[in-house]
């Protein structure tokens, strides 16, 4: 087993590769850089989760983000190929308080090389507890990360970080969406065709358990060649950033209710079959970010602990859609279904199971919207 890192002594020896994180209010958080030796701009959010780093950095819906974990040890079991959510890392960078050597046997790699093999930065020994109250307090905020050689003062950090556009208004789900269709999983009873708008792969495992043969289309895949693939069901993913910068996927999810077919919507795709259904969407001050969110089922009075990354919450439902989950902490809605239509999503991850599985069911209940159609 590797011995603990003195990170003392390890700041010390690295005084060369000092890096800090520049906030767009002018706050400015001091570390040590690792990972790839590149400056990035970004948007700083905290996840509160206590594991999971590397579901984390490989889930699409970080992108355009500096993720702030505030579990204090970070790096102890490493990564291998097998945790991994999609095919690369999307975040801007990753912020941590202590990054520790691997010490599992499942470990192929460090955090540190993991990162600097897919051309992400990212900064420890920052006070994450600090920089999380703070993120808290004023919102999430867009951020300059400098861990390159290059100098660079301080006050020109925050300036580029107020300067840089933001998420809002941006479509980062055609950044990371797979460039052609494939199939997942070529065996089922039932043909379901998913929306990559930053797909993570439990949600693909989770229909394939559920009993689904399963095709990833592109982003901006349109609903009548999505149709003729002759589906029994089809699912809007996850997926980064603004949902109102994509009006090409609100437009699908009309169309895909036009045509009655079953859909379920995750995260993003929640949003989008939302505002498909003329529902509004505002922006969260930090976003729910983490594991440990409790969600409430309005239809069986059932309380499971979710899953959850996004900025963007469904306020002022129509008539057509019914909430049927709430988020117990803040009361922003978590989930609807359409009173009419054979559609209904969630905000939160099914397939994380960051407890028991519960939620998990909610795949057998896209299977059960599929049957009745049959």
């Amino acid at each position: 087993m590797n011995a603990p890192i003195d990170f003392r002594a390890k700041w010390a020896a690295e005084r060369a590769q000092a890096a800090f994180l520049a906030l767009a209010d002018g706050a400015v958080f001091r570390g040590v850089a690792f990972g790839a030796r590149q400056d990035a701009l970004g948007e700083a959010v905290f996840n509160t989760g206590m594991s999971g780093y590397q579901e984390i950095l490989t889930d699409p819906s970080y992108a355009g983000q500096f993720v702030v974990l505030t579990t204090p040890e970070v790096g102890n079991y490493g990564c291998n190929p097998e945790d991994a959510e999609s095919r690369g890392l999307f975040l801007s960078g990753l912020v941590v308080r202590r990054a520790n050597p691997p010490s599992n046997h499942r470990a192929t790699e460090s955090l540190e090389a993991y990162l600097a093999r897919h051309g992400r930065p990212g900064i420890y020994g920052v006070d994450t507890r600090a920089l999380t109250l703070h993120l808290r307090d004023h919102g999430a905020q867009r951020a300059y990360l400098h861990v390159s050689d290059e100098p660079l003062a301080e006050a020109e950090a925050v300036a580029r970080a107020q300067a840089w556009e933001g998420l809002d208004g941006q479509d980062y789900a055609s950044r990371v969406s797979a460039p052609e269709p494939y199939v997942w999983h070529a065996e089922g009873r039932w043909r379901v065709v998913v929306y990559d708008f930053g797909v993570k792969r439990g949600i693909l495992r989770g229909l394939a358990a559920a009993g689904c043969r399963v095709e990833v289309v592109p982003a901006r895949t349109p609903a009548a060649e999505a149709l003729a693939r002759r589906p029994d069901g089809v699912l809007l993913s996850n997926g980064p950033a603004d949902p109102a910068a994509l009006p090409y996927a609100r437009e699908t999810a009309r169309a895909l209710l036009a045509a009655r077919v079953p859909l379920m919507g995750v995260c993003l795709g929640h949003q989008l079959l939302g505002l498909a259904c003329g529902a509004r969407c505002g922006r969260l001050p930090f976003g729910h970010h983490g594991c440990n969110h409790p969600v409430k089922d309005l239809l069986d009075g059932s309380v499971a602990i979710t899953s959850q990354n996004h900025n963007y919450a469904l306020t002022a439902l129509p008539d057509c859609l019914e909430q049927t989950h709430a988020n117990l902490n803040d009361g922003t809605c978590e989930g609807v279904r359409h009173r009419a239509l054979p559609a209904f999503s969630v905000q939160f991850h099914p397939e994380a199971a960051p407890g028991p599985r519960e939620t998990g069911r909610l795949f057998r209940s896209f299977v059960s919207l599929m049957e009745a159609r049959q």
